[in-house]
């Protein structure tokens, strides 16, 4: 296995984080956000408050989200594993 071929599968691993992780950051981003505008219209100053809706947003992001990135992760180790011949040889 070449220097190259390693750091293929470095960068699709990355790129599968990356790509696999996104929507439910940016879900919990934008809860995140609302709530914290929510807290400074109402002078609600109580920590706790984020947690539940930020908790309930992102099991429902990885219930619409969470056969897609089946999917791409399935995609990935499918692509390593047919390639598994060429990285031992």
């Amino acid at each position: 296995m070449t220097e190259g071929q390693v750091l293929d599968i470095a960068k699709d691993a990355i790129y599968y984080i990356i790509i696999c992780s996104a929507p439910v950051l940016i879900i919990s981003l934008v809860v995140g956000l609302i709530i914290s505008i929510f807290q400074t219209v109402t002078s609600i100053q109580e920590q706790t408050l984020t947690f539940v809706p930020k908790i309930v947003a992102v099991f429902i992001g990885l219930m619409v989200c969470g056969s897609w990135i089946l999917n791409q992760l399935s995609e990935f180790v499918t692509t390593l594993w047919s390639n598994f011949s060429i990285y031992l040889g």
